[in-house]
């Protein structure tokens, strides 16, 4: 009996503040509305502390919450606040110096172009067909511009082969590895977490190696134990691994890829086209994804780029694999058929089929 007492005393209680949480809800936004109407259409002006409060309230309400409410910005100006803030936190722009003094762009372009069209040329070869054109420069600054892009010196140059040509030659047994970051909003601030994946050339498939927010070498050399693993490693039968000059591809990390029989590959420095399908695949998740979500914890960070990675194998067209899907299912589709859509994070993301045998 007194349970039963305590029962209609505690959902007596919860009416109650059902009920006074509403009327005061209905009182807000009445009072919202007669302040809108008050201002004219005048635009209001928010201080970026003010931005941030509202963007972390208004995550907890969730986007159809908001949509009923009169509010004074839309779910769509609080992602742009939130991505703003992101960008302002690091811009070192101001931090940075002068620099060193570059050679005019134009003399350096002819310099790459020279080395590239004559192989066998050497450095004073170049600085004299640079006199020739009335262009005076040192032999030492023609070796810094073609180190700095790439350019191997006379004769190993003409002996080499192009990039895309050696891609073109190992398709299938060429992956590419590469970071990229994501903000996340706690509540006390921005934490940046890293995300490294591993790309197949060849079909596209991606891997998520790791999620972390700080990275260090052990972590580095157990994902690669991880990816070169004997039984079920991502890299099984491959021969090649491409990463940029980060120092976290670590002596160590690329030793444990040698000794399972995959030859690690350093780009040239400043040279970002020569991992374009890795950059490709962080272009394609940033702006079909991640730049249209504000994240508040690890785990939905992890949910997401989870997700994203099956959409993006099995329900997304690839413009280089003749506009096909990376992996297609078994199932027959019935002609005919109603036409459905499969929906990903909350719509953000959308896949439409017909119903299979």
């Amino acid at each position: 009996m007194k349970n039963l007492r305590l029962q209609f005393i505690l959902a007596f209680f919860a009416g109650w503040v059902n009920r006074s949480q509403q009327a005061l809800i209905d009182y807000l936004q009445t009072e919202n509305e007669i302040y809108r109407e008050k201002l004219g259409g005048k635009r209001i002006r928010f201080t970026d502390d003010q931005r941030r409060r509202l963007a972390v309230k208004a995550k907890a309400l969730g986007r159809k919450a908001l949509s009923k409410m009169d509010c004074i910005v839309t779910p769509d100006t609080l992602l742009r606040w939130y991505h703003n803030l992101i960008a302002k936190k690091y811009d070192g722009s101001r931090n940075r110096g002068p620099g060193r003094p570059r050679s005019n762009e134009d003399i350096t372009a002819l310099i790459v172009r020279m080395a590239k069209e004559n192989p066998t040329w050497r450095y004073t070869r170049i600085v004299g067909a640079l006199k020739n054109l009335g262009i005076a420069i040192s032999r030492t600054t023609v070796k810094d511009i073609l180190k700095e892009h790439g350019i191997e010196p006379a004769p190993k140059r003409g002996k080499g082969m192009s990039w895309s040509t050696f891609i073109k030659v190992h398709f299938g047994e060429i992956v590419a590895t590469d970071f990229f970051t994501v903000e996340v909003l706690r509540p006390f601030g921005l934490v940046r977490f890293y995300v490294l994946f591993v790309i197949d050339i060849e079909t596209r498939r991606v891997h998520i190696a790791g999620i972390a927010h700080q990275v260090y070498d052990e972590w580095m050399k157990q994902v690669a134990r991880n990816l070169t693993d004997v039984v079920d490693g991502f890299l099984l039968g491959k021969r090649y691994l491409i990463h940029d000059r980060d120092p976290l591809f670590s002596k160590a990390f690329r030793r444990i890829f040698r000794s399972s029989g995959i030859k690690p590959l350093r780009l040239p420095a400043q040279s970002p086209n020569l991992n374009a399908y890795a950059d490709r695949f962080v272009l394609s998740i940033r702006s079909e994804c991640l730049n249209k979500i504000i994240l508040f914890s690890e785990s939905q960070l992890r949910r997401v780029v989870t997700s994203y990675v099956e959409h993006y194998h099995l329900e997304r067209n690839h413009q280089g694999l003749e506009n096909e899907l990376i992996e297609k299912g078994d199932a027959i589709a019935i002609p005919n058929a109603a036409i459905k859509r499969k929906e990903r994070i909350g719509g953000l993301l959308s896949y439409y089929y017909r119903e299979a045998a």
